[in-house]
């Protein structure tokens, strides 16, 4: 076990059904892995249903409900994907404030796949360059991000760092990228 993330306590925002299991297991184990203490966060469960693309998978269970989190008790935030995850979390009041907090607060950010709606939801793309899913591309540029096709974009622009990715298959990039990032810490 490496140590880039010692002391380091990282939250994983999901809804209560819809995650992309592989999109939080492998962030998960790759923080786990560098020596951070990965935490999952909901909206409103005790255990999440996970998927693998429509077919119901392993559930999780949460460490805390993001209504009851404190933004200030985390180093740094994982948004996966899956369709309808993040379709839920931005209808949620608490999940894109609290999304939101970690942009004021200028701590780094990833989001996979479909994750970037709640970015979108919480205001936080404009003039960012991020990718995502294709699918998401007309929402980012409606939100006035810049969206591009690429394996993983670290965006250094604005008040954080933000770490996005387009799809499973991104996934060890994506991993590295943000250890890599998340061990910087807020963005001075």
């Amino acid at each position: 076990m490496s140590t880039e993330l010692q002391n380091k306590t990282i939250a994983f925002l999901v809804a209560p059904e819809g995650v992309e299991q592989v999109e939080l297991t492998d962030p998960w184990q790759a923080v786990h892995d560098a020596g951070g203490t990965p935490r999952l966060l909901s909206t409103g469960a005790e255990r999440v249903q996970a998927f693998n693309h429509l077919d119901k998978a392993d559930t999780f269970p949460v460490h805390q409900q993001v209504a009851d989190a404190d933004p200030a008790d985390y180093d740094a935030l994982v948004l996966p994907g899956g369709v309808a995850n993040p379709d839920f979390l931005r209808t949620d009041s608490d999940a894109v404030a609290f999304t939101k907090a970690f942009f004021d607060a200028r701590k780094p950010v990833a989001a996979i796949c479909h994750g970037p709606w709640t970015l979108v939801e919480a205001g936080v793309v404009r003039d960012r360059t991020l990718t995502s899913w294709p699918s998401l591309r007309t929402d980012i540029e409606n939100a006035s991000g810049h969206w591009v096709d690429e394996e993983v974009f670290v965006c250094p622009g604005g008040p954080n760092v933000l770490i996005t990715s387009r799809k499973p298959d991104d996934l060890p990039a994506f991993d590295k990228a943000l250890i890599t990032e998340f061990a910087k810490g807020p963005k001075g």
